[in-house]
């Protein structure tokens, strides 16, 4: 087998008359692959031009057929694109290209998968990737399955081993198994470490996520961590299942990072349009079946998803409300150890955007003698009608003694009973609860990323009273998910209904003293 993939690497003289398609004989094998060396290194960057070269379209069991559909070329031509903006010159590590895909089903995105990976092992040397999807039967029967049947199409079926047993999916060069292969595993959050660095300085490591909603985010964590080197990529496919996790994140917080597109199923030329016309008729194209399983676009709310993401995007996007007569709330949540941090939110009204957020970091929030002053700090700052504190554990002593100092602080402890105690289990889920109404009603919340989050990430369900139960903080880290340290301050905020609050008369105008940075260190006043 002869090393090959760039032009200066490859023998001065081979045929050009014969097409590789027609070369697949006993004893033209060096010469084949010849031929495909010289013609295989021109598609480098061009995998919309090599998947049209690679296969044989038209013919065999791809009678009928073409090329890629409309959205799958798309997709390679602006996959070449990147690969030409970064200009990889095999020394220098470029910046990752991230490709995101969320669609409805049945769209031929298994097809584009095993494209990719095909195209990434026939024009890189010694590239080296990982591939996983949410199950071990969609890994091996959808996902690497697609990618045995399209391997066995190509030119370059002799020159790899393709492995698809119980424990073993794999496919390597057959004279390099080590460094030059791409390897199936299963998502399991014990196997995060297989999806470590893939040590290919001088190639491509790639990753390959198939229905990646429900790949956990500890897989997704240490992917990210094996994109530093040489020429990465990461593809991720799924349909949009779930409103919270990292997948929904390519498409939200983190889009700057991502190309991201969400294919509708009506709009792919192989789609069952029978199906989706009877789908449409029995759940309406607005429904979140419909959604998820044709449009390709994330659901209002997952089914344990409490605050549904359109209604935190809308509210981050709102222009502040308030009326003259409404009081300014203050809620502090306060940080339990760990990597937790200390939160001070306002809220006036509809408006919990005007006034300044700040956050005392963990370290900072350790010593309760520190944190008392810190907060004295700012509330000689904002003068609020109500100071709400998050009395857990060691902040009961931090309330009393910020209310012996004459602040208007009461104390809430998030696991006393409700107000309402007939429909919520506790009070942080009354006050979430009441938050969550808020937002859907008018409420504007900061732009931010970790508040977004926060929001949308925590769960609930109903105990056998038919009272609401919020996902406990120990449960949210159990998934790999951080405590919601500024939800739970904005929710601070609604421990007391405004109207039996009594505001206090100032000269100010409410909302004029406009906040705008978000990391405050109350230590550089003091």
């Amino acid at each position: 087998m002869i090393d090959f993939l760039h032009p200066e690497n490859l023998p001065m003289q081979a045929s050009q008359e014969v097409s590789v398609y027609d070369m697949q004989v006993p004893g033209n094998e060096v010469l084949l692959d010849v031929q495909i060396a010289e013609e295989v290194a021109q598609f480098y960057a061009d995998p919309y031009g090599f998947v049209m070269w690679a296969f044989p379209w038209n013919t065999g069991d791809l009678i009928g057929f073409h090329g890629p559909d409309d959205w799958q070329r798309d997709v390679l031509v602006e996959i070449g694109e990147e690969v030409k903006k970064r200009g990889f010159d095999g020394v220098n590590p470029v910046k990752p290209i991230r490709e995101a895909t969320s669609s409805g089903h049945g769209i031929g995105k298994s097809a584009l998968t095993a494209w990719l990976i095909i195209w990434i092992m026939a024009t890189r040397m010694y590239a080296k990737g990982v591939v996983t999807a949410n199950t071990g039967d969609q890994l091996k029967t959808k996902t690497w399955g697609e990618l045995g049947k399209w391997l066995g199409r190509s030119i370059f079926n002799r020159w790899f081993e393709y492995n698809n047993s119980k424990g073993n999916m794999t496919l390597y060069h057959k004279n390099y198994p080590e460094s030059w292969r791409v390897d199936a595993l299963t998502c399991k959050e014990e196997n995060s470490e297989s999806f470590a660095g893939l040590h290919s300085a001088g190639s491509t490591p790639f990753y390959l996520f198939d229905e990646a909603s429900a790949v956990p985010d500890k897989i997704w964590e240490v992917a990210e961590g094996g994109l530093t080197d040489g020429e990465p990529m990461f593809f991720v496919f799924g349909n949009p299942t779930r409103n919270t996790g990292n997948f929904s994140k390519c498409f939200k917080s983190m889009r700057h990072l991502w190309n991201c597109r969400q294919i509708d199923s009506r709009q792919a030329k192989m789609t069952n349009n029978a199906l989706i016309d009877e789908w449409e008729r029995d759940w309406g194209e607005d429904s979140d079946f419909f959604r998820v399983r044709v449009r390709g676009v994330f659901p209002r709310a997952s089914d344990m998803q409490f605050i549904p993401g359109d209604s935190v995007y809308e509210a981050q996007r709102r222009s502040p409300q308030y009326l003259g007569t409404d009081p300014l709330i203050c809620g502090v949540d306060l940080a339990r150890g760990g990597g937790d941090n200390c939160f001070v939110q306002f809220r006036r009204g509809f408006d919990a955007k005007s006034e300044r957020v700040y956050k005392i970091p963990a370290e900072k929030s350790r010593d309760s003698t520190r944190v008392i002053s810190l907060l004295a700090t700012i509330f000689d700052d904002h003068d609020p009608d109500l100071i709400c504190v998050d009395e857990t554990g060691l902040g009961g002593p931090i309330a009393d003694r910020l209310s012996q100092l004459g602040y208007p602080v009461i104390g809430i402890n998030f696991g006393s009973e409700a107000l309402q105690k007939k429909y919520y289990v506790n009070r942080v889920a009354e006050m979430w609860a009441n938050m969550r109404k808020w937002l859907m009603q008018g409420g504007s919340i900061n732009s931010n990323p970790q508040l977004e989050t926060e929001l949308t990430d925590r769960e609930f369900m109903h105990n056998s009273k038919d009272q609401l139960v919020m996902e406990s903080k120990d449960q949210l880290k159990k998934r790999g998910l951080a405590s919601p340290d500024w939800a739970d301050a904005l929710a601070l905020t609604f421990a007391v209904p405004a109207g039996s609050i009594e505001r206090k008369e100032r000269d100010d105008i409410p909302g004029q003293r406009q906040r705008s940075s978000f990391d405050y260190d109350p230590l550089e006043n003091v």
